[in-house]
């Protein structure tokens, strides 16, 4: 379908209701006004029509012909690298051909020290990017229309979180995101899915496109990316974890760096955390309010620790994690957000104000104090691992497999 990129979808907030004025201390600390330019806006909103070009064409190819064979092809490619590479097709070559220029920008020691960085935080990061960056993310309901589409976070929530997950943990594998890495070619992996989801919902007849403009756009992976980063950098303040300035920018460029690797344009990557927060708010633009699809995944999400595969005292594991999850969640949205999201009043968020000041606390203390980083790293890698596993139960450790009823099975 040809799209007209001078429309705004429906989905954006108008140019006027953008331009909220930013209080003093916050332009002091970003040098700039919070709210987009006009040129800054239409931008944005131009990029709701942008897929990616280079997975789309390798898609495209796919599907004219002998397309279960030609997706074994490609996925043998993102599994073996170079190797053998002058055997496969042309359409194959080309795409690998885009990767092997990275930005200039990418360090691979600092995106070392951004995965170091994540190691230590333990599971407090997953508390973050559950509770604060994916709960929150329904709020904004733009995006939400391709994941109910495809039934990825409301039916078998618990596997799709997992997989998630597993994308996450081979991203922030030491020499994960190295060429041909675990996590390289796991985000080849999900980068061919979205293109597969972003094909099928483009050619789908209950796709508004006037309204949702191109399903899985640049923004709605740049506002996800920066979930990753920014919003978690954000959540463990609030947490009161300290972040030091070359810890925020090594976290900042692991994850610009990933999702270069993803299909973001690297127009849209950002090399700060303070620029970061100004391009989060400016895809906020594009979001519509909340509505049922925001509520549906929410709960969903909130029930998602129900299934949850524990060694010991499962049952009350299971009940114990859910309530953690949902005061985190009321700890960093606030009761008026929840309500919007369809949660009753929950009462105070007990465990995050009974927790949040000792673990503060011991995080400081084993970050700062010579000779305890280290083993402070090993450990919350464990802890993570550990996480993973419980969502996984006896499943394989895998990402996503589409099933008959998903957009992009073949």
């Amino acid at each position: 379908m040809n799209h007209a990129e001078t429309i705004i979808p429906g989905r954006a907030r108008p140019f006027e209701k953008s331009q909220v004025a930013t209080p003093p201390w916050l332009k002091a600390i970003l040098g700039r006004e919070l709210a987009p330019t006009r040129d800054e806006y239409n931008a944005v909103n131009s990029a709701l029509w942008d897929g990616d070009k280079a997975m789309d064409a390798l898609v495209a190819w796919m599907f004219e012909a002998d397309t279960k064979e030609r997706r074994a092809q490609v996925q043998w490619a993102f599994q073996n690298g170079d190797q053998g590479l002058e055997n496969s097709p042309a359409a194959i070559q080309a795409f690998i051909n885009t990767l092997q220029n990275p930005p200039g920008w990418i360090d691979f020691e600092l995106v070392e020290e951004g995965v170091s960085f994540i190691h230590g935080l333990g599971i407090t990061a997953g508390y973050v990017l559950r509770d604060l960056a994916l709960m929150g993310g329904y709020m904004l309901s733009g995006f939400n229309q391709s994941l109910v589409m495809t039934g990825a976070l409301n039916k078998g929530t618990a596997q799709r979180i997992a997989e998630t997950g597993k994308w996450w943990i081979d991203c922030t594998e030491h020499q994960g995101m190295r060429p041909f890495g675990p996590g390289y070619k796991t985000t080849l992996q999900v980068r061919m899915v979205h293109a597969l989801v972003r094909r099928g919902l483009d050619k789908h007849k209950d796709w508004d496109h006037s309204h949702w403009g191109l399903p899985l756009s640049q923004i709605d992976m740049v506002a996800t990316y920066l979930g990753f980063s920014v919003v978690m950098l954000v959540g463990l303040r609030k947490l009161g974890i300290p972040v030091l300035p070359r810890e925020s920018k090594a976290v900042i460029h692991l994850w610009s760096y990933a999702c270069w690797l993803m299909g973001v344009e690297e127009k849209w990557l950002v090399q700060s955390e303070t620029e970061g927060f100004v391009l989060l708010n400016h895809t906020y633009m594009t979001q519509s309010k909340p509505d049922a699809t925001s509520r549906e995944l929410a709960q969903a999400l909130a029930r998602e620790p129900l299934e949850r595969s524990f060694d010991r005292f499962q049952s009350a594991q299971r009940k114990l994690s859910y309530h953690q999850h949902l005061g985190m969640s009321q700890y960093f949205l606030g009761r008026k957000k929840m309500a919007e999201l369809g949660f009753e009043d929950l009462g105070l968020p007990w465990y995050p104000l009974a927790s949040n000041g000792p673990r503060a606390l011991a995080y400081t203390a084993e970050h700062f104090i010579p000779g305890l980083r280290d083993r402070q790293q090993q450990r919350g890698r464990k802890a993570q691992l550990a996480m993973l596993a419980s969502m996984f139960g006896e499943q394989e450790h895998a990402i996503i497999k589409p099933d008959t009823d998903h957009p992009a099975h073949i």
